[in-house]
């Protein structure tokens, strides 16, 4: 009998309160859009199976709450995460400045080879826009990002950026075979140590 899937991979999404995140996750597992806002509270997880050079991938993505309160719950959700995607909202300046505060808290908990992406949300609120695209490239050019402006509202590369982390882990090629389950699963080593902070 044929495995149910090719490849398990762990995602977070990760960023300031009300940046969209959950609407991103929405639209993209559930093909849902709503102007409704409510805070995540602490994590919430959803499924998509996506297939990518013919091989079937399980994505298990984590949106996780921006708010400060939960950061101790949110940080042991990076153990064992084969990719972040870092969002902030392109009519929001104080969650593009808050970038490297997140991207600072991933490298101390998120495993070693971890991959990320950068994802600027709200790309359709041409009127209220705070963040130019270039500036977007400019940051992801800095770090290695791939970079891509999402709108949940419009779909607007909300696929896109899924598959482009899901691909980045796969030719990381961290793999090994789960003799229990028969299926090969990407595999991050958890770290045992905190990275030294970035200037």
């Amino acid at each position: 009998m044929s495995a149910e899937y090719d490849y398990l991979i762990k995602l977070l999404v990760i960023g300031d309160s009300g940046v969209g995140k959950s609407s991103l996750l929405l639209r993209f597992a559930d093909a849902g859009f709503t102007d409704t806002y409510i805070s995540t509270i602490g994590v919430d997880f959803k499924i998509k199976t996506i297939e990518i050079d013919g091989k079937t991938i399980k994505l298990q993505i984590w949106d996780t709450a921006g708010q400060e309160r939960f950061r101790t719950i949110v940080s042991s959700y990076y153990r064992g995460a084969n990719g972040v995607i870092l969002t902030y909202s392109t009519i929001d300046q104080e969650s593009f400045t808050n970038l490297d505060m997140w991207r600072k808290e991933c490298e101390s908990y998120a495993p070693e080879n971890v991959s990320i992406v950068l994802c600027g949300t709200k790309s359709d609120d041409v009127k209220n826009r705070q963040i130019s695209l270039e500036e977007g490239k400019s940051y992801a050019e800095r770090y290695n990002y791939k970079f891509l402006e999402t709108s949940s509202k419009s779909n607007k590369n909300v696929d896109e950026i899924f598959i482009e982390i899901a691909t980045q882990v796969m030719n990381k090629g961290h793999i090994k075979l789960n003799i229990s389950e028969k299926k090969p699963l990407l595999n991050n080593p958890v770290k045992t140590e905190k990275k030294k902070c970035c200037n």
